[in-house]
């Protein structure tokens, strides 16, 4: 019988079996390599799934059924509403900049509520007010009535979807945070992509029906998956990115992340007047203002431009709809990764460039090969600037007070989103078309691209070392729960 011996190396995991002079190498070690080691090591950082990426999942899908109901089957009801009532189109662009304005002035209340109360309860609140919204919706009569029942979906869309679901995210993630970012609001993409189903039950059933539907709907999808939504990963025992704090720094990746974010640990964290004084709260703001001056446009009005300009029927322009929101999903996968290795400044600012020229391809075009160029362009710009909004902030300012500076952070960021449909909307009525207010519009964005090129990181405040020294002595307690926010 042939003899032989085993040795072994436990530096590289492998081992050596000699056979009658005869050498064999055997590697032991099972842990993938390359793109799926890296899929694998942020997904089960500590050997199981990171609970931050089932919350990604949730807030994904309670985008998707927001987004298919009400944000952007806004377009939709505004057709129908205008054919069954004759209201102008400055009317109706009304109501959703009325919602803009909403949004502004609770967005302190909203980050406050979040900060204190956790996303979980906030977001409870607002699907029963969005659901209750659309009911009543159903049965409206007057120009009032309709902003009144809009008011009230707005306030409900505001408490649970995007903000709410952004500060959960941006606590419970560091180095993969635009990449948590994009993934969510791919939900948002989808829900675009099933406008086609809200179109038909409009046309076959009705808008009221529909509506009525479309609130119950959400009670009863929306309502459990937010109960799945946690507060800070502290509570529950668990870390950034579930990567162990004595590790993070060392990790692939972590040095490029600690040139360009505030400390993991919070010690680097603004507070909200800090933020305030900083010139990259004031850029980046008003370079996302900028942006929905063209996103709140285009929400509001394309449907209007396709059917009542260029002579599309309401189901194709549903079908261009789809294409744009198949592009943003593209963008939002991309940008997620595109955002965590490069300058996101860069990049917003290369979006806002396409952003403009998408709109104005749409202003004149004059076949459907030029609507859909616009539709790639607007939704692979849209998707790919979208979650590097909030990556940007937790970055510069960091997650203590995310909520709060956030909502300081939407009453600039309001404005473009409610002058965006008002110009649009004043000048189709004067003109009889959108092309003057498209290309206001337009120029509008390509000149407040300059923002996020302006938009540098801000030093961390004075308080920042003495912070950092004494987290090296003792590690701080996390914050006091609220007595709201269960596990």
């Amino acid at each position: 019988m042939a003899g032989g011996f085993l040795t072994a190396d436990p530096r590289t995991l492998s081992s050596t079996f000699v056979i009658d002079g005869g050498r064999c190498t055997v590697n032991l070690d099972s842990t993938p390599t390359g793109l799926r080691g890296s899929i694998t090591a942020a997904l089960r950082p500590r050997g199981y799934v990171f609970y931050g990426w089932w919350m990604v999942v949730t807030g994904a899908a309670v985008q998707a059924v927001i987004a298919v109901l009400f944000n952007q089957a806004f377009g939709t009801y505004a057709v129908v509403l205008r054919n069954e009532f004759g209201w102008s189109r400055s009317a109706l662009s009304g109501a959703f900049s009325m919602a803009g304005v909403e949004s502004g002035i609770m967005g302190p209340v909203v980050g406050f509520l979040l900060d204190r109360f956790g996303p979980r309860n906030v977001m409870i609140v607002g699907i029963a007010c969005l659901g209750s919204g659309l009911i009543a919706f159903a049965f409206i009569h007057s120009l009032l009535m309709f902003y009144v029942v809009y008011f009230v979906m707005a306030v409900g869309a505001t408490l649970s979807g995007f903000l709410a679901i952004t500060v959960a995210l941006v606590s419970w993630f560091s180095r993969h945070r635009a990449k948590a970012l994009g993934l969510t609001q791919v939900g948002f993409a989808m829900g675009g992509l099933l406008i086609p189903l809200t179109v038909v039950a409009i046309e076959r059933f009705g808008w009221r029906p529909t509506a009525v539907a479309s609130g119950v709907l959400i009670w009863a999808a929306c309502i459990p998956l937010a109960a799945s939504m946690r507060r800070r990963p502290e509570f529950y025992g668990e870390t950034p990115d579930g990567v162990p704090a004595t590790g993070r720094d060392s990790s692939p990746g972590a040095s490029a992340q600690s040139t360009r974010a505030v400390a993991t640990d919070g010690s680097e964290d603004f507070t909200v007047r800090q933020a305030l004084r900083t010139r990259g709260f004031w850029f980046i703001s008003l370079g996302h203002s900028a942006a929905l001056l063209i996103v709140s446009a285009v929400m509001v009005h394309m449907s209007l431009h396709l059917t009542e300009n260029l002579g599309y029927t309401l189901t194709q322009a549903s079908g261009f709809l789809a294409l744009m929101t198949a592009m943003q999903m593209v963008g939002q996968i991309s940008g997620g990764i595109l955002g965590d290795r490069f300058d996101k400044r860069v990049i917003a600012t290369v979006c806002m460039v396409v952003h403009a020229v998408a709109l104005l391809l749409l202003a004149y075009a004059t076949n459907p090969l030029m609507v859909a160029a616009f539709a790639v362009m607007h939704g692979w710009a849209w998707g790919t600037r979208g979650p590097l909004m909030q990556a940007i902030r937790a970055d510069y300012f960091g997650t203590t007070h995310f909520g709060k500076i956030m909502g300081f952070s939407t009453m600039i960021v309001t404005v473009g989103n409610t002058v965006g449909p008002i110009v649009a909307g004043m000048l189709a009525d004067r003109t009889g078309d959108y092309r003057a207010g498209f290309t206001v519009l337009a120029i509008g964005a390509l000149l407040g691209s300059g923002f996020f090129m302006a938009a540098k990181r801000p030093r961390p405040p004075q308080s920042a070392e003495p912070a950092a020294r004494s987290t090296a002595v003792a590690a701080p307690a996390p914050p006091a729960r609220s007595a709201l926010e269960g596990r």
